[in-house]
Parts: structure tokens; sequence; C-alpha cells
């Protein structure tokens, strides 16, 4: 089978909030993929970030680029047609946060969506058991979710070659590829070990944002993926 190409998609919670626009117009030019749009509500995780209008606003910025939605917030289901509207490419959510996962991911494909699952460090990969067929992305989360900068879990590793397994067999079985994302500490010291253990999308923010030379970083973490 052959492994689909890696994707990079800075996390915008570790941008300059003051300049959005310009940051994601600058990432993508330094070659970034995707953009990862962290949304956060102060009651599934403790803390507030950016929603539906801010994705909207920086749409045109992003062009064709796909933006990588990531819903840290409970209930789901009402902020799905929200973002699909405001441009969102990609949805995943938290099974945690929604009362019907099955039919959050129905809903999001039929706003004309990407659907994708998110699995904290605690979360069992039985969650993935009777959804398969929907979904287009699993995302580990390899730090509690709520705050950006925190440090990779080690254990994630594990879990990682865990659901590339089940990932693949999933493609032998149907010929679907289901991407398989990384979210929380990823930094050009760790990401080999990351995609050695099978991740194929990879968020990084602390890691781009804030640095002098975007391109620079990134051209690192491309290397450090290729050699794994």
């Amino acid at each position: 089978m052959a492994a689909l190409p890696a994707i990079l998609s800075p996390s915008l919670l570790a941008a300059d909030f003051a300049r959005l626009g310009e940051e994601v117009r600058t990432v993508l030019a330094a070659g970034a993929d995707w953009i990862h749009f962290d949304v956060m509500d102060n009651h599934y995780v403790p803390n507030l970030s950016i929603g539906p209008m801010v994705c909207e606003a920086i749409k045109p910025h992003a062009g064709e680029a796909l933006i990588d939605v990531h819903l840290m917030v409970e209930p789901v289901d009402a902020l799905v047609p929200q973002f699909a509207k405001a441009g969102a490419g990609l949805i995943s959510f938290h099974p945690e946060a929604s009362r019907h996962v099955h039919r959050t991911l129905a809903l999001i494909r039929e706003q004309g969506c990407k659907a994708g699952l998110v699995l904290n460090p605690a979360t069992p990969l039985s969650v993935l058991d009777h959804v398969e067929d929907q979904l287009d992305l699993v995302l580990l989360m390899s730090v509690n979710p709520g705050f950006g900068g925190q440090s990779f879990i080690a254990g994630t590793l594990d879990k990682l070659r865990a659901v590339r397994l089940r990932l693949d067999a999933i493609q032998q079985r149907s010929g679907r590829a289901i991407r398989l994302e990384v979210d929380g500490g990823v930094k050009p010291d760790n990401i080999a070990a990351i995609a050695a253990a099978g991740a194929d999308t990879f968020v990084a923010g602390s890691a781009i944002f804030g640095k002098p030379d975007y391109a620079a970083v990134i051209q690192q973490l491309r290397q450090a993926i290729a050699a794994a």
C-alpha cells in the first residue's frame, strides 16, 4: 500500500492573533499544507479560543489550502454547519463531546466537509469500531487538549502504532485511506519518531509560529519526516 503524502498543518493557536491573515499567508507561502484551527469553548476544555467568524475571516487568506477545524467543544452539532459555511474543509471532534458520534460524523459529511474523530490520551481505540466507514481522519492528541505549548506524551507513540495497524487493515479491506494526524508537542526533534510510528499528518504550533523563519522550520520538519 502506498503511504499518503505527509501533511503539515500549523496550529493557529500559536500564531500572532493581531495578524492572523498575514500569519496564514506567510506560513502557507513557507510550505505548510493545511491550516489547523483550534476551537475551545471553556466548557469541554478549560480555555476559550476562536469561532466561525474568525474562520470565515481567514478563509480568503488560506486560498486553496484546507482549513482543518478541531472542535474542542460540547455540544458539537450546532457548530458543524456554521464552520462548514465559514470555509472549513475538515471538521474533527471528540467522541466524549457528542451524544451520537455516528450522527455527528454524518452531519459533517452532509455539510460537504471531511470528517475526523479526535482521541484524547486516555480515550480507548474502541470508539472507532463502528464508525470507521465515516472517517476521513483520526486525530490522536499527544497532549491533553486545552492549551498550546505542552510537551509531547511519549505513550502516544504506542497508540499511534496501534491505530496505524487498524487503518492499514481498513485500507486493505476497503481501499479507503484514512489519514492519521497527531497534535500536541510536535517538534523537529520528535517528528521523525512520530512519523515512524505511523502518523502522516502533523499539527505543529509553537514549533513554527513565533520563529524567525517559518520556511526553515518547515523544511527541517519535512526532512525529519522523510528520514523516518
